[in-house]
């Protein structure tokens, strides 16, 4: 996984989320696409998740700072990405993609699971990982295609809720402008800080 974080320059694939409720066993599913500038010495992280069902809703993150827009609700939220309504977002694929080996040993207890093929029928490596500190969740299954690439993520948290993402039709190192990560908004669009 380092070794493809240090070789990735940009991402652009489809994205697909099954948010879980443990209690009563039902699934909400999530459609989008997502573009990704890793952090470097030139500039901070970018990443713009677009999403197309059942919601349509952009979320971009630039560092720190993320906006959602909700056009439906003629609505952007904007706030730090540390913040407790954003943690979520950095339990994902990636958060991990840009940890070190050195850096998932120290937060994580690590278990190799075994070999599997993703629903896109791309061949994995599927690790669990346990946090060594208290957080918002139990554990994150992972799991990484031959290049090293995280593919899927599955966050499993305190009261059997789970939040599955998996990447699909993966471009990387292709040639991202920025400006993609700019928001065009409508005029009269409220502002709200989350």
């Amino acid at each position: 996984m380092e070794n493809n974080y240090r070789t990735l320059s940009s991402l652009r694939a489809n994205v697909i989320m099954v948010k879980t409720n443990g209690q009563i066993g039902t699934s909400d599913v999530s459609v989008g696409s997502t573009n990704f500038l890793p952090k470097s010495g030139k500039h901070v992280m970018y990443v713009r998740i677009d999403w197309s069902k059942p919601t349509v809703e952009s979320m971009v993150s630039i560092g720190e700072n993320y906006k959602l827009y909700r056009p439906r609700l003629g609505v952007v939220i904007e706030g730090k990405a540390s913040s407790k309504k954003m943690s979520r977002f950095d339990d994902g694929a990636f958060a991990f993609m840009s940890m070190s080996k050195a850096e998932l040993q120290n937060n994580y207890s690590v278990s190799y699971v075994g070999q599997e093929d993703i629903k896109d029928g791309t061949p994995t490596w599927h690790i669990m990982m346990t946090p060594k500190i208290k957080t918002s969740y139990k554990s994150t299954d992972l799991w990484i295609d031959l290049s090293g690439m995280p593919r899927q993520t599955k966050v499993s948290e305190w009261n059997g809720d789970t939040t599955t993402v998996l990447l699909t039709e993966i471009e990387k190192n292709i040639v991202l402008d920025v400006s993609i990560f700019n928001l065009r908004l409508p005029q009269g669009t409220k502002i709200i800080k989350g």
